[in-house]
This record gives C-alpha cells, structure tokens and sequence, in this order.
C-alpha cells in the first residue's frame, strides 16, 4: 500500500507508521527544511475556513491522519486510507530512531516545565537520545525562540503548540530554525511528560480515544462538533462529484 489520499487539496500518506518513519528519515537526509503535520478533522474543519492553514497542510512534506476521523473521511471521498498514525506515536517512535541513529532533537511547546519534563523521560526511555534543548510554548516574540534552536544545532524540531499556531510556526519559520525536520505534533508533550493520559489501548485500537478524552475534558465538547461537520462537508463534496458526472 502507498500513494497518497487527496482530501480537500491535501496530500495525505497511504502508509503505516513503519512506513511514516522511513519516509520522515528520507527528508532528514536531504538535508532541506521540511516538515510533517499530522492533521484530524477537527484541524481540516477549521482549514476550510483559514487558507493559511490550509496552505500549511497543503505543502507540506509528509501529511499523516491523526485520526479515524480522517480514514472516515476518506472512505467518504471514495479514496480510503489504510490506516491511522497517530501524532502522539509518530513522534515517540521518531525520538526512538533518533535515539538509534544519533539525530539531534528539540522540544518546544506547552506549559513552562513540561517539554524539559518530556525530554528527560524520554531520554530515561531510549538512552541516547541527543536532546539539545527545549522551550516552552509561552513566548510572544519568536525570534529568542529561534535563535536559541539555530545555536543549538538541532536536526530535527516538534512543534507542540496546538493548532493552527504551530502549522503556521512551522510554515513561517522553517527556514529560520537550522534544523532540517519540522513536526507539529499538538499535545504530545504533555503525553511524554506525564501530565496527560492517553485513552487505554483497546479504546484507541477501537477508534474511540476521541471518546475518552471528551469524558476527560468536557470543555472540548464544542471543538468536537467540528468532526460531524467536517464529515458532513465530505459528504456534499461527494455528492456534488456524482452530480457533476451526470
């Protein structure tokens, strides 16, 4: 399986997690800023109404679904993907291979605290892993940020900021950072460092872990509107092609 699903003008990948990984490997070895975005319909939701953030997800080098919602959406568009990578995944399993190969890493996003929290228990995790630095997500002023990223030397960059800021980080400053990998990777921080919990597996495996984290925090209930939405969207879209073939 690969290839690529278009849904609303953005290139997502037909690829499993091990693929993900080659895949983001390769773009490290080129040598080029680049950078990955692991959108859920939740984010697509809002792209249909801010081209910034749709030009974000649209050029970017490695689009992967973040969730279900996604695969569903696809299956709509009658070019199903199959399969779902999670950000929150991806991203520790990146911090593995780096581990392994010796890419350097830096952490910026979230709380004060919470990034350096997620970088020592990922470090405890997978030994060998070159963390030069993190920064938090609290800062109104970009350019200490990035300059304390290009000294660091750092090959490979996640953005935690939540969307669509660390689209729009990413696609403003990825020439600016000095390092080669750009991801925006929303809550996984606070996964890494313990502050947050991820759905039990079967939920997750069930495409439930949306679910679980309404029950956790219920003040997402209005953002989760966004997934029928979006689906609803998907569904004209469909409709309209069919009509257009008559």
């Amino acid at each position: 399986m690969g290839g690529k699903a278009i849904i609303d003008g953005i290139a997502f990948e037909k690829t499993s997690l091990r693929g993900a990984l080659e895949k983001a490997e390769e773009l490290i070895g080129r040598g080029e800023p680049s950078y990955v975005v692991t959108p859920n319909p939740e984010i697509l939701y809002q792209a249909l109404k801010d081209e910034t953030l749709h030009s974000a997800l649209r050029e970017a080098d490695l689009v992967l679904p973040d969730s279900v919602g996604c695969r569903i959406a696809s299956k709509i568009l009658g070019d199903p993907i199959p399969y779902k990578v999670a950000g929150v995944e991806f991203g520790e399993a990146l911090l593995k291979l780096a581990a392994e190969k010796g890419y350097t890493v830096w952490l910026l996003g979230a709380k004060p605290g919470v990034a350096e929290k997620a970088g020592e228990n990922m470090k405890a995790k997978y030994p060998g892993l070159k963390l030069l630095g993190t920064s938090d997500g609290y800062f109104k002023d970009a350019e200490p940020v990035l300059e304390k990223i290009r000294q660091s030397g750092a090959q490979i960059l996640f953005v935690c900021l939540g969307a669509p800021k660390q689209e729009s980080f990413i696609y403003d400053h990825k020439h600016e950072t000095g390092a080669i990998l750009h991801l925006a990777l929303g809550g996984s921080l606070d996964v890494y460092a313990g502050t947050v919990e991820r759905a039990p597996r079967w939920m997750i495996q069930s495409g439930l872990e949306w679910l679980y984290r309404l029950i956790k925090e219920p003040k997402r209930l209005g953002r989760m509107t966004r997934i029928p939405l979006y689906l609803l969207h998907c569904v004209k879209v469909r409709l309209n092609r069919r009509n257009r073939g008559k």
